[in-house]
Order: C-alpha cells, then structure tokens, then sequence
C-alpha cells in the first residue's frame, strides 16, 4: 500500500511540476498525469486489502463478502481512463493546431498574442469593435 501512495505522490507532483510550466506540450502531459494520480488513488481506496478474491461470489461458495474486491471504484477508473484518454488526445490536437497556426507553444507569449478587448470589456469577434 505504501508503494501506490508513493506513485500517487510521484505522480500527482509531476503533474503539478509539468501543468504549471509554460510550454503547450508539458502541460497536456501534466494534465494527463494528475489525472493518472488521481486514478491510482481511486484504484487503491477500492482494494483496501491484500485478499486476491474475484468480486464476483459464485453459488455455493464459503467466502466472506469482506474478502472480495469492491467492483464499483475498478468501473469507475476503467471509465475514468477512457474519458482521460480522450481529453489527452483532444488536448494534443488542440495544441499542435494552436501551435501550427501561431507558430507559438509558450502560453505566455500566446496570452500576448490575443487582440485587446473591446470597450464593453467582450472579446472582439472577427471584425467587430
């Protein structure tokens, strides 16, 4: 148990390292990261012992209840990790084509590239202002 703590602390401070630097790139894989972190922690708080039981009893069986697994938090990560598989691959693509039409992976240097808002505080719409 103490080792998947370890990789959920691992895990969870690259993400945070990553997510915070300014490249389009390192924050995707940040995110996808924290995301990891957050899968492990849920898949460890699901198996709290060490017991190898299936989650499913079968009839006529004389095991504990206790010893098997809870099958809820494993579909809830398996579903976690298709829908973060997803924002992952979106969030690429949204970065190479941001960084295609720009020329520009530093969000920095984006947030300036932005035209200024209009006097109502909105941002402006092709043309308008």
């Amino acid at each position: 148990m103490l080792v998947v703590a370890c990789a959920v602390g691992v895990s969870l401070t690259a993400g945070v390292y990553l997510t915070s630097s300014r490249d389009l790139l390192r924050c995707v894989i940040g995110i996808s990261l924290i995301g990891v972190s957050a899968n492990l922690a849920m898949f460890a708080a699901g198996r709290s012992t060490t017991a190898s039981a299936p989650p499913v009893v079968l009839e006529g069986a004389r095991q504990l209840p206790v010893d098997a697994a809870n099958p809820l938090p494993q579909a809830l990560v398996l579903t976690a990790i298709v829908i973060s598989f997803a924002l992952t691959c979106f969030s690429l693509v949204l970065a190479l084509v941001l960084q295609q039409r720009t020329g520009i992976s530093d969000a920095d240097a984006l947030r300036r590239s932005e035209p200024p808002p209009c006097p109502d505080g909105k941002p402006p719409l092709e043309g308008e202002c």
